[in-house]
């Protein structure tokens, strides 16, 4: 036993002195190098920007190794159906394929995973986040650790499945959210637009920003008499049952006499604005030391099923939210009216995560634009980015969570012990 502990310690130094090596290779190149007393050498990315580190897709669809089709970018197979070097995989120990029982649905979770969504990619049946809980769509994790095993194994039918073998699905698009909405509002079905219902009700874009400068654009289609709207920037905990502004999670600029409004306090802003108007919402998040540069991962929470569809389940805590609200110095929201900047609307926020929002009275209706093209370009030095940059963005963000989460718990996630 000593013996076999002392190679897996050579084995595992010699590991961590090659890693050490390949980073100090490339130090001013690719990495940055500080001397720790504390904790060691520690290195980062000299170029943090994520989006950057991927393969180079056009070149490889240049060159006929990938294809662009409706369901995104896919591979295409070797010529002649050549397998790899390492051939077929063997099946997992107790699996179906090894004990020789039949194979029909592949473990607990088949029927989840052999589902396609719809267009606009999202279930038409889903839940809605209310009351308190949000519910994050999920799909399976090729990354994470026994995932063959797991979908190959019978065992685990009506029993909980764990959440790290799941991670977020990531829309290819910043849209509306369908489920984070007032269930009573209309939306359109490219998601690009909204109608109300009645009373003043809320919905969020699928992606928010907690840093840089940021820009949506919004047309008024419809605005008949007595109907309203509100429009600009919330965070995930403000209220959807109410108008944006309403709570201390959002800001808003009303169509009617063009008030803004924050936790329910109107204040003159500028002219009103009416159908026909087209809208422009800048938000400016300066970096500061709390500012966090990765998603939470949601591998740590249950996984629900809804309408053949798996769903990550959190738990706002709002009197937490509320009780580590703090300015942000620096940051500003701007609202333009057919591309004239109308002022500074607000300024020193609460530090957070913003989406852009929408509320609505009545039958309103508004269009939405997140760009990359904008019908007026927005007359500020502020240097914005588009609303639409922020899905690819997001999507680097969450795999490098995700890969965190599978790297700090290496060793700990496994089948065996889940839920012990």
């Amino acid at each position: 036993m000593c013996k076999q502990n002392h190679v897996c310690w050579v084995v595992t130094q010699s590991w961590y002195a090659t890693v050490q090596r390949a980073l100090i290779k490339d130090i001013q190149v690719l990495f940055t190098y500080e001397e720790d007393s504390s904790d060691g050498p520690m290195f980062g990315l000299c170029n943090a920007e994520l989006t950057i580190i991927k393969p180079n897709y056009e070149a490889m669809i240049k060159h006929g190794q990938l294809k662009v089709t409706d369901m995104g970018i896919a591979t295409i197979p070797l010529a002649g159906n050549v397998k790899g070097r390492q051939g077929k995989r063997r099946p997992a120990v107790g699996s179906a394929a090894e004990t020789g029982a039949p194979i029909g649905k592949k473990g607990r979770n088949a029927d989840v995973t052999a589902l396609k969504l719809p267009s606009h990619g999202y279930p038409t049946e889903h839940p809605f986040n209310k009351d308190g809980y949000r519910y994050i769509l999920a799909e399976p994790d090729p990354h994470a650790p026994f995932r063959q095993e797991f979908d190959e194994s019978n065992e685990w039918s009506g029993k909980p499945i764990p959440g790290w073998l799941y991670r977020p699905l990531c829309p290819g698009g910043v849209l509306l959210a369908l489920h984070d909405r007032a269930p009573q509002l209309r939306v359109a079905e490219d998601r690009l637009a909204v109608t109300g219902d009645r009373g003043y009700c809320t919905v969020r874009a699928t992606h928010g920003v907690s840093r840089g400068s940021w820009y949506w654009e919004a047309c008024v289609e419809e605005l008949p008499e007595g109907a309203g709207v509100r429009a600009g920037w919330g965070r995930r905990v403000a209220n959807l049952q109410a108008p944006l502004g309403y709570d201390k999670f959002g800001y808003s600029w009303r169509s009617r006499k063009g008030t803004r409004f924050h936790e329910s306090r109107g204040k003159h802003y500028s002219g009103a604005y009416g159908e026909g108007d087209t809208l422009g919402f800048l938000i400016v998040l300066p970096d500061c030391a709390s500012t966090k540069f990765t998603p939470n991962t949601y591998k740590d929470r249950p996984l629900v099923k809804f309408k053949s569809h798996l769903y990550y389940e959190d738990k706002d805590n709002i009197q937490e939210c509320l009780n580590n609200l703090k300015q942000l110095p620096g940051s500003k929201i701007i609202f333009f009216k057919n591309g004239e900047c109308q002022g500074e609307a607000f300024s020193d926020i609460y530090r957070g995560c913003y989406y852009p929002a929408v509320s609505l009275h009545r039958t309103a209706t508004l269009s939405v634009n997140f760009g990359p093209s904008f019908k007026y370009q927005p007359s500020t030095h502020y240097p914005y980015r588009p609303m639409s940059e922020k899905a690819e963005e997001a999507i680097c963000e969450q795999t490098m969570a995700d890969m965190l989460y599978l790297t700090e718990n290496e060793g700990k996630l496994r089948l065996d012990n889940f839920n012990i």
